[in-house]
């Protein structure tokens, strides 16, 4: 996409570790345990059964969209979501940006289209879509419901089975008003005036000239006056994680983490009429590509070789003789949606004396199984060491006399006998492998990147950012409200926190507290009791049902209402009706 490389998207590699902040409730993080451990008493047989009994089936509705789907290949050239250009350490995609302003907490959804809480005039499919969302209690149900409306006429199922991860998909629906309040020029020239937005840090300007690309960032702030000045001459305008501005778009990718189960992503590129910005290349992530204003030509590439098949790097800029035939050339209009895979080679320019508005939004960047038998595979080789001793047994005396490639073209049947060792070896490593505890680590890591919350109406009401305690005529009001035994509770969110296990500990990782810019945070967690990690459990595993607090698996009323209390007091539970004031 437009410089997917360089702008937000996902990336988790090569960038340094910084120091973790002392956490409250001795939230200290410790190494990932070499192997899971049991932490925890086993769950209850009555936890467990009323965890069943209390999970929810429902699935939304299909929505019946009336657009004309192509299913070729195709290419967005859009940047990886929700990551800065080259600051970023997880894949050559960039994390979102240092802050313009500091950093908000979880407020309720936009009210407008336009993301802001102003009204916008008319209507349009997302107002109506995000005003649904409002109305589903369930978020993995909204996630569901909004990946349905992104991808409509498409049915979800489809687009995972036959063509996630394979092809170039390109939705073609013939009403411009589709995404209109997700983002805009009018938006990015207020921004302009009224952030501070930065050149290279939340904007680039480039071009692509003579098969050339030139990145033209003056230092400083990026002010109406030089950013038009170099959208005249020319310039692609990249605006890296709009998310740190827009409450919509901030709600649009909030949403949908929780369809992708990894960090979505976003950057919005506006090119000038006539021109190109980016030179072809292929990306390390997911993309879906948001036609919003004016229109481009796309010609997107199938991977040219095995190894670039769902890529897990970047490429570098490609000439035009490093490329075959498009399998997909088209002029995107707004309400278009591009879909291709990491690995698709893609290139975009504005024709015709029209220029282009677009939104990328990314996925999936480092989220392989090669990257995940990466953490398992050390582990598990430490373990297998320190279990069993064939793995400690040495090496034969002589085995250099016909291993190694000097003796790759030998008859020895001694190669054949050490082949079939490491072989039996290697078969033996999957016993060792720690698959939940790397799977824990990887679940932290995404809550780490997740955006916080955006709260419904309801969510709001119903949890610790709704009570009316306020401060009235010299003195804190409406102080009081606790929970009590008979209160029914359940989380926030369905993917707002997850429970790991760390040397002896237990830690409640959470994004309530978590920055629109990536990782301008550290990790937040609350260091929970083994005597209350089956009543923890429960919780997490019968969202979106309601427990009573009195009924949490816990060995006294004292830590049923102190578990309660601490998760409620750090907005992760919300109640079934308002609480009550003593």
């Amino acid at each position: 996409m437009d410089g997917l490389r360089a702008s937000g998207g996902p990336s988790r590699r090569g960038r340094p570790r910084r120091r973790r902040q002392s956490q409250p409730h001795g939230g200290s993080v410790l190494a990932a345990p070499l192997r899971p451990r049991k932490l925890r008493r086993p769950l209850r047989r009555s936890a467990a059964s009323r965890v069943a009994a209390l999970r929810a089936a429902a699935l939304p509705s299909q929505d019946s969209e009336g657009s004309r789907v192509a299913s070729t290949a195709s290419d967005p050239e859009d940047a990886p979501p929700e990551a800065p250009a080259a600051a970023r350490p997880r894949a050559p995609a960039n994390p979102r940006p240092p802050a313009p302003r500091a950093r908000p907490r979880p407020p309720a959804p936009p009210s407008g289209p336009r993301g802001d809480g102003a009204e916008a005039p008319g209507d349009s499919p997302l107002r109506r879509v995000l005003a649904e969302l409002g109305r589903i209690p369930s978020s993995r149900r909204r996630a569901a419901r909004l990946f349905e409306w992104l991808v409509a006429p498409l049915p979800p199922e489809h687009f995972y089975r036959r063509l996630w991860e394979r092809e170039a998909v390109l939705v073609r629906r013939q009403d411009h008003t589709y995404y209109q309040g997700l983002f805009s020029t009018a938006d990015l020239d207020s921004m302009l005036r009224d952030e501070d937005v930065l050149f290279g840090q939340h904007l680039d300007a480039a071009r692509y000239v003579d098969g050339r690309r030139e990145t033209l960032n003056p230092p400083g702030r990026a002010l109406p006056a030089a950013a038009w000045s170099l959208y005249r001459a020319g310039c692609s305008l990249r605006l890296l994680c709009p998310q740190a501005f827009s409450a919509t778009v901030w709600q649009f990718l909030a949403v949908l983490q929780e369809q992708f189960g990894s960090m979505a992503g976003s950057n919005v590129y506006l090119t000038p009429p006539n021109s190109q910005g980016f030179a072809p290349h292929y990306d390390d992530i997911e993309a879906f590509v948001l036609q919003l204003e004016g229109r481009k030509l796309w010609r997107v590439y199938r991977p040219r070789f095995p190894n670039e098949e769902l890529a897990l790097t970047s490429s570098p800029n490609f000439s035009q003789e490093d490329l075959g035939e498009p399998v997909l050339q088209t002029v995107l209009e707004p309400g278009d949606l591009l879909y291709f895979p990491r690995g698709f080679i893609h290139q975009a320019e504005c024709q015709d004396g029209v220029h282009s508005l677009h939104l990328t939004l990314s996925t999936f960047q480092r989220n392989s199984w090669g990257d995940f038998l990466e953490a398992v595979l050390p582990l598990a080789i430490q373990a297998a060491v320190e279990e069993n001793v064939e793995f400690r047994r040495g090496l034969p005396r002589d085995f250099l006399d016909y291993m190694g490639a000097q003796h790759s073209d030998s008859k020895d049947p001694r190669r054949t006998a050490f082949f079939e060792k490491v072989r039996v070896l290697v078969a033996r490593l999957g016993h060792f492998a720690p698959v939940d505890a790397v799977a824990d680590q990887r679940a932290k890591d995404f809550i780490h990147d997740s955006l916080p919350p955006v709260l419904t109406d309801r969510e709001r009401a119903l949890s610790v950012y709704g009570l009316p305690i306020r401060w009235e005529a010299g003195e804190p009001v409406n102080v009081g409200a606790q929970l009590t035994t008979e209160t029914e509770v359940h989380m926030l969110q369905d993917g707002i926190a997850r429970l790991v296990g760390e040397g002896d500990h237990l830690f409640l990782y959470y994004t309530v507290e978590n920055s629109r810019v990536y990782h301008l945070e550290e990790p937040k967690c609350l260091e929970i009791d083994p005597q209350q990690a089956d009543a923890m459990e429960l919780l997490l595993r019968s969202y979106p049902e309601f427990v009573k607090v009195g009924d949490l698996p816990c060995d006294s009323v004292e830590d049923q209402l102190s578990l309660a209390t601490m998760l409620y007091d750090k907005g992760l539970l919300l109640t079934k009706i308002p609480l009550a004031l003593n």
